[in-house]
């Protein structure tokens, strides 16, 4: 479900039974026994979330907050989780720290934003939605309407676990005489001669819009201009990343000697990479592309304690709104991934470091054998309850075909590669593009539903896969067309970061 398909759904999650987080035994058992419940992946401990929001690192710990309905496993009655690591892998929960103020202009909902450090202190800019009349609405079907504005709260601890709002928003209103279709999810960032910031938003008839404004104190903030548009014209030659009328979840930041815009729309998340003309302060993209082509929306990132960028997204449901309500939870975190520059120019990434801390036992196949010896051999390692990670290195100079698959013969990931056309690499349903530089490296971490994908740590793709029972079925490895392109498969079971599958 699109994160912004909210009109008419707020009522349904009002009514909807309170699970509450301070969970019982008996929850705690239900969720222990629910096999598609990650046990590596942060969610937490009950109901719906969704994006990642604010994630910063402070005093030494990791913070992330998420969009989370507090009362049911459906979207609704937005507030901000909370968890705290120390190194992005391991989570604990923390109160909710940001609630719909009733009657304040985030009364229908804090939606998403981003953390700022001005000093010795840490704020959040982020998103409130309230019912107004359609006519000061930046958001209407023709049935309800809503207005968007952007809010700032700050910490009053270190820990991040207490905040106080300024009353009134910092941006109130979209610019003048702009019919937007969206206008959200801020995302600022301290230059050199100021606070800047882009919120999302689109204008109605011509596209997807990134809205730029500064400020010398957070709280005043002038509308500067777009920093970059879209036209939605749906032809490529006019507009390569064409999505729609609105960009949500915009990110602008440095990366090398680069500039790097994401936003999200139409379902996917998308990347460009250029110049920033910081005269005109007008983005001028030079590549682009998908950041990942599966069930992977929202995404959000920081800077680590090392100066990387860190990319985090939210991994969504691709089952039956009527079975994650009853499993009475829906959506997780993906795993931290590092943003780099390709040789080529476009946006790479590659899973952190701090991942292989959670590597267990290790089996490991290398080519020299036979044939029929490397099949026996590959058929003999299995990853038991979903939950490990597999590697495998293959040629680019023969066609091959290998599956991730339940013992039962159920394929849960298929990668297809042709050298006739080695552009182009087959993952499940979707075309990766691909670099024709060296061999293929496959990076796939499974955790009880999800595989998040790495191919060259160039492109990525989430998948989501449900299965019937209350055991977590063995995985292995299969090659389904030659095997002789296989130079090296890895597996290592993962531990846990919980002994109840509630991530903390």
């Amino acid at each position: 479900m699109n994160r912004r398909k909210f009109m008419g759904l707020a009522g349904m999650a009002a009514g909807t039974a309170m699970l509450g987080t301070k969970l019982g035994y008996g929850l705690r058992v239900r969720w222990a026994d629910d096999p598609l419940r990650p046990q590596y992946h942060f969610l937490p401990a009950a109901n719906w979330m969704n994006d990642p929001n604010a994630p910063v690192y402070w005093k030494g710990e990791y913070h992330m907050f998420c969009q989370y309905n507090p009362h049911a496993a459906i979207w609704g009655d937005m507030h901000w989780a909370h968890a705290v690591s120390p190194d992005m892998v391991h989570w604990q929960q923390l109160p909710v720290a940001l609630a719909p103020t009733p009657g304040g202009p985030d009364a229908d909902g804090c939606f998403s934003g981003t953390a700022v450090i001005d000093g010795d202190r840490v704020g959040a800019i982020y998103t409130g939605v309230r019912h107004v009349p359609e006519s000061e609405a930046t958001i209407r079907d023709g049935k309800n309407s809503y207005r968007e504005t952007q809010l700032l709260a700050w910490a009053e601890d270190p820990n991040l676990t207490r905040w106080t709002k300024v009353a009134e928003p910092v941006i109130a209103t979209p610019p003048a005489g702009m019919d937007v279709s969206g206008f959200r999810d801020p995302s600022p960032w301290h230059g050199d001669d100021g606070w800047y910031m882009v919120v999302g938003s689109g204008v109605r008839g011509k596209g997807g819009a990134i809205l730029l404004y500064r400020s010398e104190d957070l709280i005043h903030w002038e509308y500067l201009h777009e920093l970059y548009g879209g036209l939605g014209s749906g032809v490529a030659a006019v507009n390569p990343v064409d999505s729609g009328d609105m960009w949500e979840c915009p990110e602008f930041f440095a990366l090398g000697d680069r500039h790097v815009l994401i936003y999200s729309s139409q379902g996917k998340s998308w990347w460009q990479v250029g110049e920033l003309d910081r005269k005109a302060w007008l983005f001028h993209p030079e590549t682009h592309g998908v950041l990942d082509y599966g069930a992977f929306y929202a995404p959000k990132t920081q800077l680590d304690r090392d100066g990387h960028r860190i990319l985090w997204g939210w991994i969504q449901e691709q089952r039956p709104e009527a079975e994650f309500s009853a499993a009475g939870w829906a959506g997780m975190m993906s795993l931290p991934r590092v943003l780099t520059l390709r040789e080529d120019g476009g946006l790479g990434m590659r899973m952190a470091p701090s991942v292989e801390t959670l590597r267990g036992a290790k089996q490991q196949l290398k080519a020299g054998k036979g044939a029929r010896e490397m099949l026996r051999k590959l058929a003999g390692m299995k990853l038991t309850g979903c939950c490990g990670e597999v590697r495998c290195r293959l040629r680019r100079d023969a066609a091959w075909s290998v599956s991730l698959a339940m013992t039962n013969g159920r394929d849960v990931v298929t990668v297809g590669f042709d050298a006739a056309n080695p552009h182009v690499l087959h993952v499940n349903d979707a075309l990766l593009p691909l670099g024709t530089a060296g061999a293929i490296e496959l990076a796939m971490y499974v955790d009880g539903s999800v595989v998040e994908v790495l191919v060259n740590d160039e492109v990525a793709v989430t998948i989501r896969f449900y299965y019937a029972g209350d055991v977590a079925p063995e995985l292995g490895l299969r090659m389904n067309l030659g095997v002789e392109a296989l130079h090296e498969a890895v597996m290592w079971q993962m531990l846990p970061i919980s002994r109840d599958r509630l991530t903390s």
